[in-house]
């Protein structure tokens, strides 16, 4: 008579632990497309690109090629969304996944991330121990063994993929050449207090990812080195002195908010030491990721984000860069000692390559363009980028003005001529505006 009974019981008891399973199952694909695994990868790697002292020009390309394998993975779970495969230069995209196979593609995009950071920087120790504290989560929240696995290993596969695309960019034949130092008047000369070497003079070389070429947007000429006081020049070199030594405390604030040295050199007696700071381009992913948080984009919207940010950031280093060795500008430091004043210091610390254009004027522009596209022209945001290295939040109207701050913050800092501020503020537009006519994410 109980037979009856103990059958229904584990049938019962059976149809519970399907349910389970596959309740669980939803569980974990809502909870592996969570951002903010996106979030702290890319603030994970911002930090190990700082520890380990990357220029701003070398940190743009790890961003674009993290980003660029993350988004080609994770593009997979959204059909909404297309490849950027026959969109950047050179790049036929990565192998496809096994159509009758179950995959995690958030778990495996941000494998294909970490595994193309390992690949691009030197503490890998960091990203490591990052990792294996992320695909514990994973782990945790039920992701099955076969999936996990299947997964990770189409993130490395594709990885690879990227690496062999990145290979090709003449990153690898731009290593070991040096600047050589004109005496020519008016040409760029190491500065105090390290009289570094220029940084990546063959930048203009690397394979730029959606501009025709390094020198699509080349802004004009600088004004002609001149030592007539009624000369253009000049009169750029004294609104530098003028203005440095007349500032508010608020134009100081700015200046210094908007920094981003990556490398700072510091002497006390006969001690020199330095200190980290973030790149311009990790400030500016920093600011994709407070604005992606804001409007609380899912995750392939928060991959968009950082995506589109990257590439725009690389290209615009690429441009600037190219201009930059053309020019072989004198810094405001050097012409100020020169034909002002000969213990005149900037306030911020002169960073070691040529002054024409401004970088931060041309990528802070190309990325505000790009992030005004996706999220509008009068979009409201606190800055916090800063706070972890000791700097307040800013409050932004529009991305548009925070690069117009971050623009002329160069020249409260004393590192920059206005035309180099206004000329390269024009390149960044021009740069952020051929991408978002020429890189389309969404189908």
């Amino acid at each position: 008579m109980k037979r009856p009974f103990i059958l229904a019981s584990l049938l019962f008891l059976v149809l519970g632990v399907v349910t389970g399973c596959q309740n669980k199952n939803v569980d974990y694909r809502q909870a592996a497309a969570d951002p903010e695994f996106l979030h702290q990868s890319v603030r994970e790697l911002t930090d190990i690109i700082m520890h380990d002292i990357f220029s701003p020009p070398v940190a743009s390309r790890i961003y674009a090629y993290t980003q660029l394998a993350a988004y080609e993975v994770l593009v997979h779970d959204y059909p909404a969304y297309k490849s950027l495969a026959g969109q950047l230069n050179g790049y036929k995209g990565i192998p496809q996944p096994a159509a009758d196979a179950v995959y995690c593609f958030p778990l495996a995009s941000l494998s294909a991330y970490l595994t193309v950071g390992r690949n691009l920087i030197f503490s890998t120790d960091m990203l490591d121990a990052y990792e294996e504290q992320l695909f514990a989560k994973y782990r945790k929240m039920g992701v099955p063994e076969d999936v996990f696995t299947r997964s990770v290993r189409y993130g490395q596969l594709a990885a690879k993929s990227i690496m062999a695309y990145a290979a090709e960019d003449g990153y690898k034949q731009t290593r070991g050449f040096r600047h050589t130092v004109s005496q020519e008047p008016g040409r760029w000369v190491p500065t105090p207090p390290a009289y570094m070497d220029a940084v990546e003079p063959f930048w203009f070389k690397v394979r730029p990812f959606v501009l025709d070429s390094c020198s699509q947007f080349a802004p004009a000429k600088p004004s002609v080195y001149s030592t007539d006081k009624n000369s253009d020049f000049y009169k750029e070199v004294m609104q530098v002195y003028e203005t440095t030594n007349n500032m508010t405390d608020e134009q100081r604030q700015i200046a210094s908010f908007w920094d981003c040295n990556p490398f700072v050199m510091h002497t006390t007696g006969h001690v020199m030491y330095a200190t980290k700071k973030i790149t311009p381009g990790g400030h500016w992913m920093g600011i994709a990721g407070i604005a992606s948080r804001k409007v609380a984009a899912d995750m392939m919207q928060t991959m968009e984000a950082y995506t589109r940010v990257a590439i725009s950031l690389a290209d615009g280093f690429i441009s600037c860069w190219d201009e930059k060795y053309r020019s072989d500008r004198v810094r405001p430091e050097t012409a100020i000692n020169m034909l002002v004043d000969e213990n005149w210091v900037p306030l911020l610390q002169t960073p070691p390559f040529p002054e024409y254009p401004s970088g931060h004027s041309v990528i802070s522009n190309a990325a505000a363009v790009v992030l005004t596209d996706l999220y509008g022209p009068s979009f409201q945001y606190e800055d916090s980028t800063e706070l972890a290295y000791g700097l307040p939040v800013r409050s932004f109207s529009s991305f548009e003005q925070a690069a117009e701050e971050a623009a002329l913050s160069r020249l409260y800092g004393g590192i920059h001529f206005m035309p180099a501020i206004v000329n390269g503020s024009e390149e960044g537009k021009q740069v952020g505006a051929h991408i978002v006519s020429n890189l389309k994410t969404r189908n």
